[in-house]
Order: structure tokens, then sequence, then C-alpha cells
């Protein structure tokens, strides 16, 4: 009977110690480790499958904080920001405490297999975690677990590449429980944003692409259909060091692109600037396809850096082909057919005053040459020949022999004065063609307008062009520091 009324009893007080964490104070027999490692062994080791706590509902509360030791890249391609950090874990064991002078002393490193440990994790956690396994967490003699470990994170991050190279992005790190529900365990910051980022400024090592500019903190709760999740989010706020971007491709581009702008002044007429211009865009590509490694490679947005690129070489063939244009025009313009009614409006009329080049005014002068043929003239007056000069500054010079006037027996043409008319007329020919050749018909004089028109306009497209590319890149790049500072 005795036996069976202690079996009941002995359950009862083991299932109490069992929910209650049956972890007291620890009397030590001498402040030695062998001492206090024999208690910790029979009140806390054998307990370390259950939570820490007096009673299932009570909150394990758990405290976080870490620091950025390096940032060791990040892949824009896969959207991923990969840091080395120190992890820094605290909870307090229910009941558990000795006195420092008895056992000798305040804390004690423990294994970490030894005790309960909370499954914190990352939320944005996107691959295995290769740092060093820590075997021990510290013990201190007021029941607090401090666990301290280096993790390396490569995390998720949604990147946004827009003002590359002077862009500045915000990845978060969310630590929270995976398993355990905000009634079960609560987290907490260990410490402020401003302790977190002096000493993550002391301790950075890697010196490259990326500075960390801040840190905030966020406390969140994850809510589900199954229960509520506690968590703490810390966003880390990157900024990119832009120098080597800005020597590497903002400068050689627009070196290459001013030198195409000055290839305007070069005559149209000859080939020279034709193949200059060939050379140069060959130089671009070139350029390009060497530099294509150092840009981001995304398919969320486009960065305006590649926009700049891609216009810059749109430029460069349109300023080939329009110089091609030119040549043909300034060598075959005179077989072209008349100008397009539209075209002309279009180019010589509005065009024209926008690259400052306004149609010339046409002269008051008139000049009327009469030089009648034998076919239009009846043989009774072929004797009779009349040359009629009328200008603005000249009066009328007449040589005519009226119809009416009585007839007179004609005399004989001397064969010197013939020949004199004669050869005036084959001069005035000569002269004529020479005149029509030098100075073109009026299509010719028209296509070559145009021409000379559109190659303005593109030469004042390429200084707005490089006079807003100037801007923009120098606004984003002041925008860039005044928000770091």
């Amino acid at each position: 009977m005795k036996i069976s009324h202690i079996k009941p009893l002995a359950l009862i007080l083991f299932f109490f110690s069992l929910f209650h964490g049956c972890v007291a104070v620890l009397n030590c027999t001498s402040p030695t480790p062998n001492s206090l490692f024999t208690e910790l062994e029979n009140h806390l080791f054998s307990k370390n499958q259950i939570p820490p706590v007096a009673n299932f509902s009570q909150t394990l509360n758990v405290t976080i904080s870490f620091t950025v030791v390096g940032i060791l890249g990040v892949d824009a391609k896969a959207q991923t920001l990969t840091t080395f950090l120190w992890q820094v874990l605290q909870w307090d064991i229910a009941g558990l405490s000795w006195d420092e002078e008895q056992c000798g002393t305040e804390r004690v490193s423990v294994p970490r297999e030894k005790l309960w440990v909370p499954d914190i994790h990352i939320s944005e956690f996107m691959d295995e975690d290769k740092s060093p396994h820590m075997p021990y967490v510290y013990l201190y003699n007021t029941g607090r677990v401090y666990d301290d470990k280096p993790v390396r994170v490569v995390s998720s991050c949604k990147l946004e590449i827009y003002n590359f190279p002077f862009d500045i992005q915000t990845c978060s790190l969310t630590f929270g429980s995976y398993l355990h529900f905000a009634s079960e365990i609560r987290m907490f910051p260990g410490r402020t944003e401003e302790q977190i980022l002096n000493e993550t400024k002391d301790v950075l090592e890697t010196n490259g692409e990326w500075d960390l500019f801040n840190i905030t903190v966020v406390p969140s709760r994850l809510q589900l259909d199954s229960g509520d999740y506690s968590e703490i989010k810390f966003q880390l706020i990157l900024r990119r060091r832009p120098t080597l971007y800005v020597v590497n491709l903002l400068v050689p581009s627009c070196f290459l692109v001013t030198l195409d702008l000055f290839s305007f002044l070069l005559p149209p007429q000859g080939v020279d600037r034709s193949s200059f211009k060939m050379t140069l865009i060959l130089g671009y590509t070139v350029f390009l396809l060497i530099m294509n490694d150092l840009l981001p490679v995304t398919g969320n947005t486009t960065p305006l850096i590649n926009v700049f690129f891609s216009i810059s070489l749109a430029l460069m063939v349109a300023s080939l082909l329009e110089t091609v244009f030119i040549t043909n025009i300034q060598f075959s313009s005179s077989q072209y057919s008349a100008v397009p009614h539209w075209l002309r409006v279009l180019v010589l009329r509005y065009l024209a005053v926008v690259v400052c080049m306004p149609p010339k005014k046409k002269s008051d002068r008139v000049t009327v040459h009469l030089n009648p043929t034998n076919k239009d003239v009846s043989p009774d007056s072929t004797r009779n020949k009349s040359s009629i000069n009328i200008t603005e500054n000249q009066g009328i010079s007449t040589d005519l022999h009226p119809v009416n006037a009585p007839t007179r027996p004609a005399a004989p043409p001397e064969p010197a004065l013939e020949e004199l008319r004669k050869l005036s007329r084959d001069l005035t020919a000569i002269r004529l063609q020479v005149d029509k050749h030098f100075q073109g018909s009026k299509t010719a004089k028209e296509w070559q307008m145009i021409g000379i028109v559109i190659d303005r306009l593109l030469f004042g497209l390429y200084i707005l062009f490089i006079l807003a590319s100037f801007v923009t890149i120098t606004g984003i790049w002041i925008l860039n520091n005044m928000y770091a500072a």
C-alpha cells in the first residue's frame, strides 16, 4: 500500500518538475569547475529537451542583435545579398542561478547541445549557412544564456538599379522563430540602431564596392492563419561606391561621344568624315563589349546608364547614315526629281528656322534675255534682229527696225559682222551652260539645302544630348551625396 501511494506522488512531482523546468539555485560544494558542472548536469543539462520556462503559459523573451563584419557581395541578377554577421541571442533560464563566490565564477561556457536553444532563423535566407560551427555558449549565474556565433547570410534582396552606379539599396534581415508562435517566443532588439551601426563601422572588414550607410530596426509580427509569429526586421541601407564605374564607363563613353560631335566639323563632301565615324562606331562597340561585365544584369528595370549607352550608339549610327545621305546629295542631287512639297515645307521652312538657317529672301533684280531663234522669226524679219536687256539698274536698250518704215534695199551683210554675231551667240550659250553647271539647278540646290539643315539639326541634337546627360549624371551624383550626408 505504501509503495502504491509513493509511485503516484513521484510521478506527480516528476511532471511538475518537468513543466516548471525544475531548475533551482545551484549549491556548489566548492568553488571549482567540477562542483559547478556537477550541479549543472544534475539540474539543467538533463532537461535540454524542454523550453526553459516556469510554465507553458509563460513567454520566453529572446533578445537579438548582430554586427555586420563584412559585405561579401550583391548579385543583381540573382537579387541576393551576401553578408557575414556576428549574431547574438540572449534568453533567460527560469529559476537558474548560483552564487558567484560559492561556485567560483560569474559565467561559464557550456556545450550548445546541453541547452535548449530557440529556433531563430532569417526569413530571407536563400542558401546554406557555410559559417564555422561554434560549439559553446556562455551561461551566467543569473540564468542568462549568451549565444554569440558567426553567420554567413545569403539573403534575398529586391534591388533597384535604375540609378546605377549611384544607387542606394535597402535589404532586410528578418529574425524570428520558425516554429514557435508569438505566445511562446517573443523577439526583442538587444541594442539600439546607433549602437549596432557604430560597432559595425568599427569592425567592418570589407572595403569593396558597397558602403554600409545605415541600419534601422523595425519590430514586426507575421500573421498567418495558423497563428502569429514575433519577428525583428533589420534594414541594411547600402550605398554603392560609384568611382569605379564613373572612371571605367561614363568618362570613356563621354569622350567617344564628344569626339563624334566634333566630327561634324569635317566637310561632308569628302569620304574622311564617313570613315572617321565608322571607326568611332567600331571602337564604341568594342568598348561596350569589354565593359559588359561591369554593367548590372536584371530583369526588373533597365538601368539609366544602359539607356545612355544605347542612345549614344544610336546617335553615332544616325550621324553615319546622315553623312552618307549628305555625301550622296552633294554628288548626285542633279539627278534627283523635284523635292516633295511636304518635305520642302517641313525642312526648308520650319526646321531651317529651328537650326538658325532661315531661307534667303529672293532678290528683286530681274534679268531678261531675248534671243529669238530663226524658227520664231518670220522670213521678212530675218534681217531685223532684236536684242533687249532689262534690269533693275539699266534701262531698255532696243535696236528695232519698224515694220511700217519704208523699205530700202538691203545691203549685203558683211562677212566679219556675221561671224561676230555667231560667235556672240555661241559664247552666250557656253556661259549659260557653265553657270548652270556651277550654280546647279533649283532642285539640286533644294536637296543640298535639305542635307545641310539635317546635318545642322543632328549636330544640335548631339549638343542637347550631351548637356542633358551631363546634367542628369551630375544631379544624381549630388543627390546621392546629399542623401549620404
